[in-house]
């Protein structure tokens, strides 16, 4: 059996350098970097982005992919620092928004945000999971205290017995 493992970023840097030097665009290392950090261990993901930075260089810049304007086109696409998109970022405050951080089914999840299952699991999950914002439970999908962090709100205590009811009154 073999496993896919996603692609580390300075192998991404790599493969945005060598994709960057065959469509002719100038990309400085950092420029190349700033895309491979947002290319959630994807080549394909890495070479999407590069295509559109590069169209963003080419109108908006001196047509060279720098690190300002990597970072420029890649906040205008609304791809953050963590590689996540708006699917993304609308799958995990729709857990921790609406089911209070989870756990939550597949299917429930699915309907609230008005996306396919098979979506949710084949596309958002496994990267979400790899990088530590959610957790896949018996029970159902599980934010964690990361993908809190990463909005800026407050993560729920980490001991689960922390919010359980006295036995006995004082």
């Amino acid at each position: 059996m073999q496993r896919l493992e996603f692609y580390s970023v300075e192998e991404l840097g790599g493969i945005v350098r060598r994709a960057a030097s065959i469509l002719g665009i100038p990309a400085e290392e950092e420029g190349a970097s700033h895309i491979a950090q947002r290319a959630r261990g994807t080549p394909r993901i890495a070479n999407r982005l590069l295509r559109r930075v590069r169209d963003y260089a080419e109108v908006r810049a001196t047509g060279r992919i720098t690190a300002d304007v990597a970072q420029a086109a890649l906040d205008l696409l609304e791809v953050d620092r963590e590689g996540f998109d708006q699917l993304d970022r609308r799958m995990l405050l729709t857990i921790i928004q609406k089911f209070g951080g989870g756990p939550v089914g597949i299917e429930s999840l699915a309907a609230a945000i008005g996306e396919e299952r098979g979506t949710l699991e084949d596309v958002i999950e496994p990267f979400l999971i790899q990088q530590g914002f959610l957790m896949r439970t018996a029970r159902g999908r599980v934010a964690t205290r990361p993908a809190y962090l990463h909005f800026g709100l407050e993560a729920p205590p980490a001991d689960p017995t922390a919010q359980a009811l006295p036995l006995f009154r004082d």
